[in-house]
């Protein structure tokens, strides 16, 4: 009688030893703004930047990795992450204000940049207290809001290569673009350099506050959502297009374009990723056969789609 095959090891076992946590089968869709998805394989939590070193140096050169904030801008699938998603903690959100510099690691909040430049009486970083999300997401995306954008401050970056190597980046190096940097997607960025420029506290402080009440009356905050979906095409609004093509209030299964702001998504609290991903490429379809333009996904999509069902499309 044939002997039943041992199964196969978790991953978690077959990665180096670290100080910070690994985790397997980690829920991730309780981290993210969306409140859908998948579990990571593995969820890694770095102790700093020494341990994240050393376990890119040393990880199995086939296991992937995907690196997650706090998951403002992003969109797990049903069937979860493959690999290893690290998640990197406290050790990586410190900020300091030099001179006219503040350094902030890649897990500083963008409102706390905002905030920490606002008490040093710097002026220049308010347009990241309207950017949910870290320093590290604002990077790789050249975040932007209210009239700039990371690549307009950004005077130095640092990241990890695949090997664990640290990379010195300069502005050059990193490539901005439109919600878009070139380093390459397999490299963990780890802290940044943002200028500003002395200004009044008070002035600062009202800027922020316009900020944040503009958000307040256009946005759908506090509500599962994961922020604005689409690129702006050249010389157009994406809201304004799908407006123009019909989608504001259109639904499928528990996902539904925003009445208040047409290029924000919403769980209504029964969505999966897969309503979600079908509705955006719903909006996408309509808005081409409206107006010719065809709409670039803004919200970064990771994992791999689960047998699930999809909701039917209804407006």
């Amino acid at each position: 009688m044939m002997a039943a095959r041992a199964p196969d090891p978790h991953l978690v076992e077959r990665l180096p030893r670290v100080r910070g946590r690994y985790t397997a089968d980690a829920p991730l869709d309780r981290i993210t703004w969306f409140r859908v998805g998948g579990p990571a394989e593995v969820m890694f939590r770095p102790a700093d930047a020494d341990d994240l070193e050393q376990f890119m140096a040393l990880r199995p050169p086939e296991v992937p990795v995907t690196v997650l904030g706090v998951g403002s801008n992003l969109l797990v699938r049903d069937g979860g992450v493959p690999g290893v998603v690290v998640r990197l903690g406290r050790g990586f959100a410190t900020i300091a204000v030099k001179g006219s510099e503040v350094q902030a690691g890649a897990a500083a909040l963008d409102l706390n940049v905002a905030v920490a430049a606002r008490e040093a009486g710097l002026t220049g970083l308010e347009f990241l207290s309207g950017v949910p999300g870290t320093v590290g997401g604002a990077l790789r995306m050249n975040a932007g809001a209210f009239g700039r954008e990371m690549a307009d401050v950004v005077v130095a970056a640092r990241a990890l290569d695949p090997g664990g190597r640290v990379r010195e980046l300069a502005p050059a190096d990193l490539g901005f673009g439109y919600r878009a940097c070139a380093v390459p997607e397999d490299w963990i960025f780890v802290s940044a350099r943002l200028q500003g420029e002395p200004g009044r506290p008070d002035d600062i402080a009202r800027r922020m506050a316009d900020i944040a009440a503009a958000r307040e009356q256009s946005q759908p905050l506090r509500i599962a959502t994961g922020g604005s979906t689409f690129k702006n095409p050249e010389g157009a609004k994406a809201w304004e297009l799908i407006d123009c093509a019909g989608c504001r209030g259109l639904r499928r299964g528990g996902a539904v374009v925003s009445e208040k702001h047409c290029n924000f998504l919403i769980n209504t609290g029964t969505a999966t990723a897969a309503d979600l991903e079908g509705l955006g490429e719903e909006v996408r379809r309509r808005v081409f056969e409206a107006t010719g333009v065809r709409l670039e996904w803004e919200i970064r999509r990771i994992g791999v789609p689960a047998a699930t069902t999809v909701g039917e499309v209804t407006s």
